[in-house]
C-alpha cells in the first residue's frame, strides 16, 4: 500500500501541472507559423515564455511543455494584436522566444488549412509520420 502510495504522488504532481495553462479566447484567432514564413507581415515584437520543464527531480513531458508555451506565446501574441506566432528558437529550461506579427488575412501555415495535403512531405518514405502538437478546445 506505502509503495502504491509513493509512486501515486508523483503522478499526481506532474499531472497538476497543466491546470490553469488554457487558450484565451482571443488567442484562438492566433496562428502559428511553423514553417517560419513571415514575409509581408508587420513585426510586433517578441514575446518569451516559460513553464516548469520539471518537477524535482522528474521531466515533464517535452511534448507537453512544448504545447503549453505555444497556448502562453499565443495569449501573450494576442494581448499585442497579434495574429501570428513563430518560434524564434527551441525551448530550452522551459522557457521559448517567440515572434509576435499581425499578417492580417494572409494564410501562414497551410497545416492549420481544411484543404492541406494529406501527405504535407510528398518525398517521405512509406510508414514514415511526422507529429504535431494537439490543442484541445
Amino acid at each position: 500500500m506505502r509503495k502504491t502510495l509513493l509512486l501515486l504522488v508523483p503522478v499526481l504532481l506532474l499531472g497538476a501541472c497543466a491546470w490553469g495553462i488554457t487558450l484565451d479566447d482571443a488567442a484562438r484567432n492566433v496562428h502559428t507559423a511553423w514553417n517560419g514564413d513571415v514575409s509581408g507581415c508587420r513585426d510586433l515584437g517578441k514575446v518569451t515564455v516559460s513553464v516548469m520543464d520539471h518537477v524535482g527531480p522528474v521531466d515533464r513531458n517535452n511534448i507537453t511543455v512544448r504545447d503549453e508555451l505555444e497556448v502562453l506565446a499565443r495569449n501573450q501574441a494576442a494581448q499585442m494584436h497579434a495574429d501570428t506566432i513563430k518560434p524564434l528558437a527551441d525551448p530550452a529550461d522551459g522557457s521559448q522566444p517567440w515572434g509576435a506579427y499581425q499578417c492580417g488575412s494572409r494564410q501562414i501555415n497551410p497545416m492549420h488549412s481544411p484543404n492541406a495535403p494529406v501527405n504535407p512531405n510528398p518525398n517521405a518514405a512509406p510508414g514514415d509520420t511526422q507529429t504535431f502538437p494537439v490543442h484541445s478546445g
